[in-house]
């Protein structure tokens, strides 16, 4: 096999004159004896195509071989040229002219489709060419690599990547370890004029090996993933025993993309085990790729890059932090979007409007870091003690089974939904009307929560946290050394607080839910009634009347033997309250509307299924488009069950 191209893929223009080259090779055919060395050298390339490009070549040997008569002709219309195949002219009957035999014929260079692979970047054919390469018989080093995870020594998360681990590795072929980049470790061995080998770690110690001779460095270099094998060790200095690595080595938890768990982790169990015999980490956790909103991979081809630098100037690295750790469950697609993002930046607002209204209330003033939850009497200040509690464990627990993403949503719950949404609307009484011992209180307990929340969100949001921690309060150290929590749910929950406020909870959004779906003006105070309630609701009502009555815009409730026609029934923990909408809503109306929504809901449904359920459709259309059908009909379902509620409770109006 001789070489005809360089690696510009043009035709070769060195070695000896084309009719002394080929002499050889076909004394070489005849049984002569050669060396691989030799072999390279020869250029086959005739003189007069040496050095031009190989298109250029290609289409010079094609006519030269026309010229000598040896081509396979066809005519100019023939299917087979592909592209460059003509339309039929007009014959002379039909006004065209008369041509000869020989100018309707054309070489026939059949146009082929090939697997032919292209440059990724140059978007040019690569040519193959055959040179000599550095292999690893990986087969010798790869048994303990694969104990290792066997016997559970290292782990893979999720659990669907060991049997992708365990399949390279049972597979396991020669490594090529050599590369002809401009890049890199270069690669230690040495050669003499004869060809023999010299590896050695310098030149000092190859030289020495072959005294007296001229040594020439092989100019390949380390394949990447073969230098990046030996990372877990070599940024600690080895070979050398250094105090970096007595302290460092074996590391802890490796945090990596399930596309290179073979080209870098497994490389790096193998090496590790090979040369320390230990393995370099004991977990593994593997996240997918980050792709665009329809589950794409990016590509400046496809146009839907999303440049992590601009997102940051534009929401904060805080918000994108967020939104990258929500998204990462076990084996699940991280599929990225500027409104995701911008939802967790107006997260990231919420938090500094949290403080600042605590800011307004006195709540930072004297205040310093405590540790421990205060002492509280007021049921909403147990309440959210309690609740802090419960989601320091339910985060603890998410993060040590490396469940990021449900660590991130439930500090989302926590913090917009129970303190900022309800914990702050609660707290305003007591911190606006109440007495100076119930304000004093519940300053202390919101500037505790707060600073909770500042402490759990930190991992994740450093930036915001980290400012708001240094604006509230006096304290001792920064966040980010600041000492996590290891208070217990068991000793901080108040079991009778808790239903209490759980109660209250569920009534004022059963009310909000109720006017929302019956379309009640958003302002608009209404009247309830009650018709039946036990003495744990009653005594919940009395303490908390004044929040329920503000939050869910009731404007007086009286108490019914029976509820009134048009009356929407909310059910609670003990009872049952009700809304009397006869007079403020038209019912008519609204049961007309809703009921030509759902018509509508229902031939968009039926033409969702109707798709999903087509074979030709689950099996041809993109996977994204696919996946955004069965979206969409869930939405639509969800949509649906929601105006059926409606709908039904309209008809208890009647």
């Amino acid at each position: 096999m001789y070489r005809l191209m360089d690696t510009r893929g043009q035709m070769r223009a060195d070695g000896a004159p084309y009719a002394e080259a080929a002499a050889r090779a076909q004394a070489i055919a005849g049984g002569a004896e050669f060396t691989e060395a030799e072999v390279d050298t020869l250029n086959l390339v005739p003189d007069h195509l040496r050095g031009l490009d190989r298109f250029d070549a290609r289409k010079r040997v094609v006519a030269e071989i026309t010229a000598e008569g040896l081509a396979v002709m066809t005519e100019a219309t023939d299917p087979r040229l592909g592209k460059a195949a003509v339309k039929a002219p007009l014959e002379p009957s039909e006004g065209g002219e008369m041509r000869t035999e020989d100018a309707q014929l054309v070489p026939l260079v059949e146009s082929k489709k090939i697997m032919q692979p292209f440059g990724d970047r140059s978007g040019v054919v690569i040519e193959p060419m055959l040179t000599d390469q550095w292999f690893v018989d990986a087969a010798k080093v790869v048994g303990p690599a694969l104990d290792a995870v066997r016997t559970g020594r290292t782990k893979i998360i999720p659990e669907s990547g060991e049997k992708v681990y365990y399949h390279w590795l049972e597979n396991i072929e020669p490594w090529c370890i050599s590369r002809q980049l401009w890049w890199g470790h270069q690669i230690p061995v040495w050669f003499d004029d004869e060809g023999r080998e010299y590896c050695a770690a310098s030149e000092a110690e190859a030289q020495a090996m072959a005294p007296g001779k001229r040594l020439t460095r092989d100019p390949d270099v380390l394949d990447t993933w073969f230098s990046s094998g030996l990372w877990p060790i070599g940024t600690l200095g080895w070979p050398e025993q250094t105090p970096e690595m007595a302290r460092y080595f074996p590391t802890d938890v490796l945090i990596t993309g399930q596309d290179i768990l073979f080209f870098w982790v497994a490389r790096m169990m193998m090496m590790q085990l090979a040369v320390v015999d230990e393995v370099p980490f004991h977990t593994v956790y593997l996240h997918q790729l980050v792709r665009d909103e329809k589950g794409q991979k990016m590509s400046k081809t496809r146009g839907n890059v999303i440049d992590p630098l601009q997102i940051v100037d534009e929401f904060g690295a805080d918000a994108l932090r967020f939104t990258m750790v929500q998204m990462a469950a076990l084996g699940g697609v991280l599929k990225l979007s500027t409104e995701r993002i911008k939802g967790y930046r107006n997260f990231g607002t919420k938090i500094w409007n949290a403080c600042r209204f605590a800011e307004m209330n006195g709540v930072w003033e004297g205040h310093t870091t405590q540790s421990a939850a205060p002492q509280a009497t007021a049921t909403v200040n147990r309440w959210i003690i309690g609740e802090t509690a419960r989601v320091r464990a339910e985060v603890d627990a998410a993060l040590d089974a490396y469940r990021f993403n449900d660590a991130a949503n439930a500090l989302y719950a926590f913090v917009w939904g129970k303190v900022c949404d309800w914990y702050v609307e609660f707290s305003k009484p007591l911190l606006m009307d109440g007495d100076a011992a119930t304000r004093a209180e519940t300053q202390k307990v919101m500037a505790w929560v707060l600073d909770q929340c500042l402490i759990l969100l930190h991992p994740i949001m450093p930036f915001i946290t980290e400012e708001l921690w240094s604006q509230t309060g006096t304290r001792a150290k920064m966040l980010v050394h600041a000492d996590w929590p290891d208070y217990a749910a068991t000793d901080l929950a108040d079991p009778a607080a808790d239903r209490e406020m759980t109660w209250v909870i569920g009534l004022i959004d059963a009310v909000r839910s109720a006017r929302a779906q019956m379309r009640v003006p958003a302002g608009l105070q209404v009247p309830m009634v009650l018709r039946e309630l036990d003495d744990a609701g009653r005594d919940a009502w009395t303490r908390n009347e004044a929040l329920i009555r503000k939050l869910a815009r009731i404007d007086s409730l009286t108490e019914v033997p029976a509820f009134p026609k048009g009356t929407v029934t909310i059910p609670v923990e003990g009872g049952i309250f009700g809304l009397p909408l006869a007079d403020i809503i038209d019912v008519a109306e609204e049961k007309s509307r809703l009921e030509k929504t759902l018509e509508k809901l229902a031939k968009e449904i039926g033409g969702l299924k109707g798709r999903l359920t087509n074979p030709n459709f689950a099996t041809s259309a993109p996977e994204d488009v696919v996946a955004e059908t069965r979206d969409n009909l869930a939405l639509r379902l969800e949509e649906e069950a929601t105006l059926k509620t409606a709908l039904s409770q309209l008809a208890e109006l009647d």
